[in-house]
Formats: C-alpha cells, sequence, structure tokens
C-alpha cells in the first residue's frame, strides 16, 4: 500500500471514528468505538516514527489529519468523563445534555413490614428513580419485584441485628452519586 493510500485509509477511519463516536453518545451504540480509536491511534504512530519517509504534502496532509483528530480526541475525552461523572443525560432526540433538574433531597421512608407497607416501598423506588435520572444513571435496570424484596431483607436484617421494630431508609444525592442507606430507626 502506498502512502497516499495509508493516508486516505486514515484519513476514511478518522470520519468513521467521528461517526462511531456520535453514534455512541446518542445512545446508538453500548460501547465506545476502542477498536476505531486503536487502529487511528496506530496509524498516527506509524507514520509519526517514520515522517522522514514522506514528502511535503504527504507531511502536510498527515499534520493536518493529526490535528483533526487531536480536536475530535479532546472533545470525545471531555464526553466521556462528562458522561461518566454523571453530569450529562441522554434525552431522546437531542442527545445528551446538562441535567436541569436537581433531585429534591433526602427522602427518609421508615419501614416495619415492606409486605404490608406496599405505599412506602413504592415511595423509596420511585424516589430512587428519580434520584438515578436526576445524575444521568441508568434506571432501567432496576425491576420493582428485587427491589421489594431487597427492602424487605434489609428491613428483616436490620431489625434483627439492631434489635429495633423498623427501618429508616434514605436517599440522597451527594457529590453526584445516589446514596441509598438503611439504619435504625430513632
Amino acid at each position: 500500500m502506498t502512502v497516499d493510500e495509508e493516508l486516505g485509509k486514515l484519513e476514511d477511519n478518522i470520519r468513521r471514528l467521528k461517526i462511531e463516536f456520535e453514534a455512541y453518545f446518542n445512545g446508538g451504540m453500548p460501547r465506545p468505538p476502542n477498536d476505531t480509536l486503536y487502529r487511528v491511534e496506530q496509524a498516527i504512530k506509524k507514520h509519526s516514527s517514520d515522517i522522514s519517509r514522506l514528502n511535503a504534502g504527504q507531511r502536510f496532509r498527515f499534520n493536518q489529519l493529526v490535528q483533526r483528530y487531536a480536536v475530535y480526541n479532546e472533545l470525545w475525552r471531555k464526553k466521556l468523563r462528562n458522561k461518566e461523572e454523571g453530569r450529562e443525560t441522554f434525552v431522546r432526540g437531542r442527545g445528551y445534555e446538562e441535567e436541569e433538574q436537581a433531585f429534591e433531597e433526602p427522602v427518609h421512608v421508615v419501614c416495619s413490614d415492606p409486605d404490608r407497607e406496599n405505599e412506602k416501598v413504592h415511595q423509596l423506588l420511585d424516589a430512587l428513580l428519580e434520584a438515578k435520572r436526576s445524575v444521568g444513571d441508568r434506571t432501567d435496570d432496576i425491576n420493582p419485584a428485587q427491589f421489594q424484596k431487597f427492602v424487605r431483607t434489609k428491613t428483616q436484617e436490620l431489625k434483627q441485628k439492631m434489635g429495633c421494630e423498623s427501618v429508616r431508609f434514605s436517599i440522597t444525592v451527594e457529590d453526584g452519586r445516589v446514596k441509598f442507606t438503611a439504619v435504625k430507626a430513632e
């Protein structure tokens, strides 16, 4: 493969990488495009290590591609960091945006028998879902039946361990993270 063909392939891979990152940030891909990213970085390293074999026109084109990649890469790193830190949420049709609504905190629910206090468990579940949405965490992985079972088990454990009649569950958001705690009710 000639140098011009390799530079053309690098340009195509940078374009493909841009499209794949846009798809990832807009919810179309489950993971970042690490394979394409690796191919682009390897091609850049290969040509950077032996730049003397490029003529003036090829060096100019290569430097333009590297600069374009550097600009995109900085943007992608910022978006990834924001996404990982929960500072952005996915809004269908609009992509990722800064979260505007704040979680009304804290939420406290006192429970002694979760099987007979369904409304309290539902209140707790709703508060947890709202808190997770407010920081950009996923909520589709929470199963209401499993949550009910968790609250029942945790209530029984704490009542037995602490020798109390009821348990106070609290949901708060601190430093962009949801905290779910259970303590002896006063």
